[in-house]
């Protein structure tokens, strides 16, 4: 840190920091003034006291009806706008690099400093904003919660301002940071802390991850399960949650949420998983709120890993499957697909599941008992890719038509050592397409997961962040950063 020499001319500066639904416990913390050395001789004097003055408030809800919006940074003045309240913290030379020795607030250091401020109990639902109100910069700004979790931020272009990107978190103490200099180029800094107000009472809103922990094939998706419906006319709530929901991967992977219904997300990358990712799946809901009156609780989070890439595809009018792992065709086996009157879906489907033995009957897909069509046949080898009973199967009794034409009733039949050997291959997750069946397509939610089916575009649309277009801070295909941009 430079010495600050008595020539300079000493001139106060100030910023403005408005934290709409927080409460200030603690100001700044002392720091060792520069150019204290004993070589700077009897004359060198005290070091210039550069000064940053932060203004911490809130605005009540009286304010914001009588108004209608909140008032602009840099009219926050008090006085000039109905309904705030106002805590100014002093910024100086000896703050520049003074930290809080914890953030949280209960030993006896930081209950002295509480016992000294004034306390703005409002909610976490505001922006915690550091405006500078005279020509400088600000250098630096880090905002941790009592965790250690960093609220992720931007400087705007030309440093004079701050602006959390992503939401605080009710009943939390924060320890802010910031470092900055003013017109001459002089440091000045502060150490801060405020906590935010708990939530009101009542359940929390979390999530459920999907699927279980384990290995699964690259056409698997992360479900996510609401415990309360966020409607979607709640644009704002919507974007605030897909940003709590992180998930991130080893490569990482351009991926976005996609609301399926109220209280249901899928993830799902742009493109299949790469073969052996590392998939990590986690709330950070826990505190923050999500609508008008609704709060995060915790969640539990999800690791799973992918296998190797497997792809099935069945050409309905060839009557082959090619099976690939990881672009490698390992395997073509001749099948059967759906006949006139009961085709196969055509499109993209993933393994739901393996049932070594299945009882099949033609009344569990609308075939009437008694009908030219019925069946009852005990099936081996079945291999599960829709909801509504469409298999992957060893069919004996067709051995015949497989490779030659389509006889089944939907299922993709082929012979018992083919079933056998692809049931052994194949996972929960793998991809199974199939082209020119000339069924109805794979619907993308209500029947499996048909996720792929849809391109990215119409993806993203499903996407609150992509909607509002949100920006790169906040891009459903980019994770949340953790530390603020300086």
């Amino acid at each position: 840190m430079p010495r600050m020499r008595r020539t300079q001319p000493t001139k106060a500066w100030g910023a403005v920091a408005a934290v709409t639904g927080a409460m200030l416990v603690v100001a700044a913390a002392p720091g060792r003034a520069p150019g204290a050395d004993s070589s700077e001789g009897a004359f060198a004097g005290p070091p210039r006291e550069a000064a940053l003055t932060l203004l911490v408030g809130r605005m009540l809800d009286e304010g914001r009806e009588a108004g209608g919006a909140r008032c602009d940074i840099r009219m926050f003045r008090s006085g000039l706008c109905s309904g705030w309240q106002e805590q100014r913290v002093r910024a100086t030379a000896r703050g520049v690099g003074s930290v809080l020795r914890e953030p949280a607030l209960g030993d006896a250091a930081q209950a002295a400093h509480a016992a000294r401020t004034e306390v703005l109990a409002t909610d976490a639902g505001g922006p915690l904003e550091i405006t500078l109100a005279e020509p400088g910069r600000l250098t630096d700004v880090t905002v941790r919660d009592g965790h250690g979790r960093h609220l992720s931020g931007e400087l705007a272009p030309h440093s004079e301002r701050w602006t959390n990107t992503e939401p605080l978190r009710a009943g939390q103490t924060y320890t802010v940071q910031v470092g900055a200099q003013d017109e001459a180029g002089a440091p000045v800094g502060v150490t801060m802390a405020f906590r935010t107000a708990p939530p009101a009472d009542g359940g929390r809103l979390t999530v459920e991850f999907g699927p279980r922990p384990g290995t699964y094939g690259a056409g698997e998706i992360v479900t996510a399960a609401l415990s309360r419906p966020v409607p979607a006319d709640d644009l704002p709530a919507r974007a605030r949650l897909e940003q709590a929901l992180e998930v991130t991967s080893e490569p990482h992977v351009e991926g976005a949420w996609h609301w399926v219904d109220d209280s249901t997300l899928h993830f799902r990358p742009r493109t299949y998983w790469p073969a052996h990712t590392v998939v990590r799946v986690r709330s950070g809901l826990d505190g923050v709120q999500v609508g008008d009156h609704d709060y995060g609780g915790p969640s539990d989070a999800l690791e799973f890993t992918i296998a190797d890439r497997i792809e099935a595809v069945t050409d309905s009018a060839t009557h082959r499957m090619t099976v690939r792992r990881n672009g490698r065709v390992i395997r073509t086996i001749p099948v059967t697909t759906g006949k006139a009157g009961f085709r196969t879906r055509s499109g993209i489907k993933v393994v739901l599941r393996k049932e070594p033995k299945v009882r099949m009957r033609g009344d569990s897909v609308g075939i009437k008992r008694g009908t030219k069509e019925f069946y009852d046949l005990p099936v081996l080898y079945a291999t599960r890719v829709t909801w509504s009973g469409e298999y992957i199967h060893a069919a004996p009794w067709s051995v015949e038509a497989q490779g030659e034409e389509n006889v089944s009733h939907g299922c993709t039949g082929m012979s018992t050592e083919d079933a056998a050997w692809f049931f052994r291959t194949v996972r929960e997750g793998d991809i199974v397409e199939v082209v020119n069946s000339g069924g109805a397509k794979m619907a993308p939610f209500d029947n499996g997961i048909g996720d792929w089916n849809m391109d990215w575009r119409s993806w993203l649309a499903g996407s609150a962040l992509a909607t509002m277009d949100a920006g790169p801070q906040s891009s459903p295909t980019t994770p949340s950063r953790l530390h603020p941009t300086t």
